[in-house]
């Protein structure tokens, strides 16, 4: 996701189009990516680990984004 300092003009465009959706409730959108993964791990730690080093060192750029991730089955 975009930094949250960041201007996001993707996201001021889908809340503006809110209002002629009929759905003035929902504000403050920030649009993103959704990136899913497989990994093969020992345990959920070993997963957690490879997953954050991914993050930092390639599909994250840390200048214009933060991150976030779910660890899912065993």
């Amino acid at each position: 996701m975009p930094l949250k300092a960041l201007l996001d003009p993707q996201g001021k465009a889908i809340s503006a189009s809110m209002q002629n959706l009929g759905l003035p409730e929902i504000t403050n959108v920030r649009m993103g990516k959704h990136i899913s993964l497989e990994v093969e791990a020992e345990n959920r730690e070993a997963a957690r680990e490879m997953v954050e080093t991914a993050c930092k060192k390639l599909l994250a750029n840390p200048i214009m984004e933060y991150y976030e991730f779910e660890l899912h089955g065993d």
